[in-house]
């Protein structure tokens, strides 16, 4: 924002803290800019050129004139200021950017001005405003090194480019170096001699000229006021008569004898020639932002504006580019100035010379400028980063917006809110607007209109009675005249120039009247920016204040103290996101659920808690006001959800209030007058900046009566007025909290803290308990809410919009809910972590009692379990303290803070949070030595609410762990339960088993021969999707029958079952030698004592077992027609609705194609119907024999020509199926050629193969489905509904398979 803290009360007020002279040393002479050497360097280097040569900083293509040659700070006043140190570096640095500019009488000299800012670690600002001006060398030994230099440069110009005068530099970064003039120069070649044309200096011919910067340092941004004191200055320099007073006096006058308008009045003083004013807001008002506006919409047009607008808002990197310093600095200060009451705390460096550009390569936020006259070629800026970047170039009115950019809420209405203010003042809002705003299209070149309409600060500049620039030419004909003492000196002067003596009086008439309406005009156009200025701001003001008008019901504060605050800050949750977003209209959420996950928000809400012990931020001062008057005459609640755009009411009020200031003149500063100085020093020579008295200037504040006099005066004055209004706000907030104890008086228990000292405590901690479990409600049923999704809606719970938030922000939210608790009344902490450390201290209480159970544990870890007649998983004991130890083995959790947290989320995950929190409480002998006694822990009521509202969480499942600690190292149990009655429950062959989830897989694992029971380490995989399961066909007894294999996550205690019901060996069943097995999540018996793990799982019903045999030989229990249709119309309705659903919510698509009445099972059930009995064929038959028969007829000549690319794309499937290594048997090849045809969308295509083939007759009756054309028809049409779906499949599913 404009206003910056240096401003504070602790801050003298003075209107300027410095004035700076920047230059060329004569005593030095020309010297390369290093800094400028070291970038040319660094991207020689990036480019693979020779760095030697750039590293001189020498570019010999450039003329001389064009180089850039070392700045310096030739003089500052005063020399330091304790409280804001003078930055020579930074001030030299942005006084010239380029460095030194040379130019000859032939080039345009015309005087320039523009502005910087230098931001402090501590979020600081000082401002800068410089005039730059060209000033005659007189030194012989630069003019001759400036006419060596040229000789060099035109003897090897002419040897290397004989036929070409000049060359391009071969480097697209190497150009942004280069001179602005360059760019700006006017085309003289064709009416200069050859060497001019070429930029050639000639000392025998030529005047040399060099830029020299008057620099005004502020703490508040003063622009029309500096830029009016400083172009005063220039002309006093370039008059043809000397100043009335010597400059010193100017100087030392704005120093130190001109203080800072009081808030909200307005100040006069006095420069060389005319007086100035500047008007500082009210306390109420929006601060000071002197920078105009207009200018920054005229430049961007009004929609590209308020896209960069959002681009800062949130917090992304942010690319100016022009040719003008000033407009740099125009549109930064315009972008960050609309963003009351929030401000920016990122990078900030509106100006950045072209030899730093290697800083845009910081990976953080940032907004910069950076001139070049390479900007109207987009392709020629080569940036590191652009994948977050918003580019402006300002002088061709173009945007780069980064990818999914939030929409502003209510963008269009504010654009023609916008509009119409501008439009009230003149301006059209379709300047600056051009709709290229993609990365893909290039920047358009501007058109003669756009390059023609000026804008209101290039105006400025060209307009000599408003800058201070060379004269007109009455003007300075007037000068010639009357500065001549003698009437015989002055008729010879007529006689020359044809001027009568009666026509100089007329002239100083003339140019007097010009003056006052230059004046006067300069005065009503500071006006209406100032007006205009204003307006705007109230209306991206109002839009704030509408959307955030309740943002206090959702500050979290807990803390008792702000020692306490502090300390905890980084550990504390200040702000209630999730409970916020849900109160917002639904088209505001993409943006504000960026918004208040940005640095100034969360800075904003720090400043909000902190006001509760220390004087408001003044920027929070004024927007809580503003909420508090819009309450006054609108009540929120009945428009609490509306989206519906509301107008600024307060713009006129806003414009008077600044007419009124100017009107009436509160302050006049001394004027400026003789100092102390020393006779024949700073005599005055025109065209010269004179070197000052430094002894004067620097010890203003100790000499001068006046200051003393006077500022001593102002200061007790703004310091009567500060007080009084600070009592008046203390008083009031005094009266509020008096006014909220005594209505929680009414509700105290005084039976439970009556024995606490004084009441007040009591009751501000009373009010934390009950702050604390309503915050503890609230979270829990908004994550209920997001949890439930849609079936929350239908029951009246809640929104369906509100559950695109993410999961991680409620849990993250709960996790600081439950430290927040956790640290309310404990005695002493110990450790970042509140929670963590009462778990510690449970953790070494209980570890006697636990040791024969972690003995247990630690054998039941190696042990495994040969076959007998009860094998199943064994029970996962349920113990707080075996999660914690769970948590504590993780290497990557290096806090207490991250292992608390931690433990939160797994226990969340077990549904054991409340049942583990309440065990932890239940030491109540533990409890009363950590906590004081009015610890919201030891609150009994509430406590047991409090874990209530927990256990309600349990009602849906979370992976809250799983999900976010994916890269740690988890064991896994698994267990293969084998089908006892009907054959061996062994193997003599080598069996191995690999298990998959969302996040990969374990890799193939052997287990031991005669164990049906093993452990194993791997990363997290996940929730588990597929189990292969397979063996190679070693020994004797080599066949294995398998009911299912069991696994589980040994840390959540998740258990997955595996049906299987097959058989795995050669000769037997398919052949098969490797399943893959679909899981499904075991519900946890309820009667077992912590609800994880059961000896028995709950029978589910599988596809894999009851229905998987697809021989089509006879079976018990056939399904009929009708049903198996059903099925297969179920079986899609499920895949539609998993694409429907949120990402999020979908779960496995494996299970809804492979798993229980899945597509696979139900076209299996479609190949079945109908197939003759088995006897006709003396052999056991799959579909994949119909399949293969099917194939070896299309593979004919005849049938391939007949049927096309589908015949073509069937064989080649199944050729690429049977030809893969893995041993898969023929059901899971037909699973496999299921799996790919959805995926591919190429079943309804190879439908009509089969049922067109003649092996159907074969194999098939006549009341088979398959001979059934129209059922045929409609099953084709079922499954073309999956095409307009992505289908993707696991790896386990099509692992070496080659298509």
């Amino acid at each position: 924002m404009s206003v910056s803290s240096a401003a504070s009360g602790a801050v003298p007020c003075r209107f300027a803290n410095y004035f700076a002279v920047c230059g060329i040393d004569t005593e030095t002479g020309l010297e390369p800019d290093e800094l400028t050497a070291l970038y040319q360097w660094l991207e020689a280097d990036r480019q693979g050129r020779d760095q030697d040569t750039a590293a001189t900083g020498d570019n010999s293509e450039q003329s001389p004139l064009k180089r850039k040659f070392k700045s310096k700070v030739l003089a500052h006043y005063p020399e330091n200021i304790e409280w804001n140190p003078f930055d020579q570096d930074a001030v030299n640095m942005l006084c010239m950017p380029k460095g030194l500019s040379f130019q000859t009488q032939a080039d345009p000299r015309d005087p320039q001005f523009h502005s910087f800012i230098i931001t402090r670690e501590d979020g600081s600002r000082t401002y800068g405003f410089v005039h730059t001006f060209y000033e005659e060398v007189t030194s012989p030994q630069i003019c001759s090194a400036m006419q060596t230099l040229h000789q060099i440069h035109n003897a090897e110009h002419a040897s290397t480019n004989p036929h070409s005068s000049s060359s391009s530099s071969s480097s697209s970064m190497d150009s942004l170096t280069s001179s602005l003039d360059e760019a700006d120069s006017p085309p003289f070649s064709s009416t200069l001699p050859s060497s001019r044309a070429a930029g050639g200096y000639d000392s025998s011919r030529d005047t040399l000229y060099v830029s020299k910067a008057l620099c005004l340092v502020t703490t508040m941004p003063f622009m029309y006021a500096c830029r009016n004191f400083l172009s005063q200055l220039h002309r006093a320099v370039t008059a043809a008569t000397a100043p009335p007073l010597p400059l010193e006096s100017y100087i030392h006058n704005i120093l130190y004898e001109v203080p800072l308008p009081a808030p909200g009045r307005t100040l006069k003083f006095h420069g060389v020639y005319e007086p100035i004013v500047c008007q500082r807001p009210g306390l109420g008002e929006l601060p000071l932002a002197d920078f105009p506006l207009s200018e920054a919409f005229n430049l961007l047009g009004v929609e590209n504006l308020v896209q960069v607008f959002t681009c800062n808002l949130l917090e992304m990197q942010i690319l100016l580019c022009s040719r003008d310093y000033q407009r740099l600095m125009t549109v930064a200060e315009g972008i960050t100035t609309l963003l009351f009451p929030f401000q920016w705390q990122h990078v900030y460096v509106p100006i950045l010379p072209a030899s730093l550009l290697h800083f845009l390569d910081a990976p953080v936020p940032y907004l910069m400028g950076l001139q070049s006259k390479e900007c109207t070629d987009r392709s020629t800026l080569e940036l590191p980063q652009e994948a977050n970047l918003c580019f402006v170039d300002i002088d061709n009115h173009y945007i780069e917006l980064p990818e999914d950019l939030p929409q502003f809420p209510n963008k269009t209405e504010l654009i023609q809110e916008l509009s119409e203010v501008l439009l009230s003042f003149g301006i059209s809002a379709n300047i600056g607007a051009t709709p290229k705003r993609t990365r893909t299209s290039s920047p358009r070149k501007p058109s003669t209109s756009n390059r023609e309409c000026k804008t209101v600060t290039l105006q400025q500049l060209e307009d000599d009675g408003r800058n201070g620039n060379l004269a007109g030419e009455e003007l300075t004909m007037l000068e010639l005249l009357q500065g001549n003492a003698t009437l015989e000196r002055l008729h010879a002067l007529t006689e020359r120039t044809g001027v009568t003596v009666a026509r100089v009086d007329a002239l100083r008439v003339s140019v007097k009247a010009q003056g006052i309406d230059r004046q006067r005009a300069a005065e009503e156009d500071e006006l209406r920016n100032a007006k205009l200025n204003v307006q705007l701001r109230e209306v991206f003001a109002s839009r704030f204040t509408t959307m955030f008008a309740d943002y206090e019901g959702f500050v979290i504060q807990s803390a008792p103290d702000l020692e306490s605050w502090l300390t905890n800050r980084e550990q504390m949750h200040n702000f209630d996101k999730a409970s916020f977003l849900s109160d917002q209209p639904e088209p505001y959420l993409p943006f504000l659920s960026h918004f208040i996950e940005t640095q100034m928000f969360a800075t904003f809400i720090d400043n909000k808690i902190m006001s509760q012990w220390e004087e408001k931020e003044p920027l929070l001062r004024v927007f809580d006001a503003r909420i508090d008057k819009a309450r006054l005459y609108n009540v929120r609640a009945p428009s609490l959800r509306s989206s519906n755009y509301q107008r600024c009411s307060i713009l006129r009020e806003s414009a008077q209030a600044i007419e009124q200031r100017l009107m009436k003149i509160d302050h006049i500063a001394i004027h400026p007058h003789l100092l102390d100085m020393k006779f024949g020093q700073g005599k005055y020579e025109q065209g010269f900046f004179p070197k000052l008295q430094a002894d004067v200037l620097n010890t203003g504040l100790i000499n001068s009566k006046w200051f003393l006099r006077t500022a001593t005066a102002q200061r007790r004055k703004d310091h009567n007025t500060h007080q009084s209004e600070h009592l008046d706000a203390d008083n009031h907030l005094k009266e509020k909290y008096m006014q909220e104890a005594r209505s929680l008086g009414k509700n105290l228990r005084l039976p439970k803290l009556s024995d606490l000292s004084p009441a007040v405590i009591a009751q501000t901690n009373w009010k934390f308990v009950e702050g604390l479990l309503k915050e503890c409600r609230m979270k829990t049923k908004r994550m209920l809410v997001e949890k439930m999704g849609r079936e929350a809606v239908e029951l009246g719970h809640g929104e369906a919009n509100i559950t695109g938030l993410e999961e991680n922000t409620l849990i993250a939210s709960l996790c600081d809910l439950l430290e927040r608790i956790w640290s309310h009344g404990l005695q002493v902490k110990q450790g970042k972590s509140a929670l963590w450390s009462l778990l510690l201290h449970y953790q070494a209480r209980e570890e006697k009692l636990e040791e024969q159970h972690t003995e247990s544990s630690v054998s039941h870890a190696h042990e495994r379990k040969k076959s007998d007649c009860s094998i199943s998983m064994p029970s996962l004991r349920v113990s707080l303290l075996q999660d914690m130890s769970h948590i504590q083995s993780i290497s990557e959790i290096k806090t207490d803070v991250g292992r608390a947290r931690a433990w939160v989320r797994l226990s969340l995950e077990k549904k054991l949070l409340s049942q583990h929190l309440k065990q932890l409480l239940s030491r109540q002998a533990l409890t009363k030595k950590l906590y004081k006694r009015y610890a919201f822990l030891r609150c009994e009521e509430e406590k047991e609410q409090f874990l209530f509202y927990l256990l309600s969480l349990n009602a849906v499942d979370y992976f809250c762990f799983t999900n976010v600690f994916t890269t740690i190292m988890i064991p896994y149990r698994v267990v293969i339960i084998p089908i006892k009655k009907l054959s061996n429950v062994m193997t003599t062959s080598n069996p191995w088993v690999c298990v998959s989830g969302e996040l990969g897989d374990s890799g193939i694992m052997q287990i031991p021969k005669n164990f049906l029971d093993m452990t194993f380490d791997t990363q997290n995989l996940g929730k588990l999707t597929t189990a292969q399961l397979g063996h190679d066909n070693a020994g004797l007894l080599a066949k294995w029958l398998v009911d299912c294999v069991m696994v589980r996550n040994e840390i959540t205690g998740h258990t997955y079952r595996f049906p299987c019901g097959r058989w795995l060996g050669k000769g037997v069943d398919d052949g098969s030698l490797e399943r893959v097995l679909i899981g499904e999540l075991v519900v946890p018996s309820r009667d077992e004592d912590g609800g994880r793990g059961c000896r028995t799982p709950p029978l589910q019903h599988s596809s894999s077992q009851t229905t998987s045999m697809t021989s089509l030989s006879g079976r018990e229990c056939k399904p009929t027609s009708a049903q198996i249709q059903e099925g297969i119309g179920e079986a899609v309705s499920n895949i539609v609705k998993h694409f429907q659903k949120p990402e999020k919510e979908r779960g496995s698509l494996t299970v809804l194609l492979c798993g229980e009445k899945s597509l696979v099972a139900s076209l299996e059930q479609f190949f079945h119907h109908g197939f003759k009995p088995a006897r006709l064929f003396q052999r056991t038959v799959f579909v994949w024999d119909f399949v293969e028969k099917a194939v070896a007829f299309l593979q004919s000549a005849d049938q391939m020509v007949d049927m096309g690319l589908n015949c073509q794309s069937f064989c080649h499937y199944i050729m690429a199926i049977n030809s893969t290594p893995r041993n898969i048997g023929k059901d899971g090849k037909f699973q496999l050629l299921v799996c790919l045809g959805a995926r591919d969308r190429l079943l309804p295509q190879w439908l009509p193969l089969l049922v067109g083939c003649p092996v159907i007759l074969q194999m098939y009756e006549d009341t088979a489905l398959l001979r059934d054309h129209t059922t045929v028809s409609a099953l084709i049409g079922i499954l073309q509904t999956l095409h307009s779906f992505p289908i993707k499949l696991e790896s386990s599913l099509i692992k070496g398979i080659d298509l």
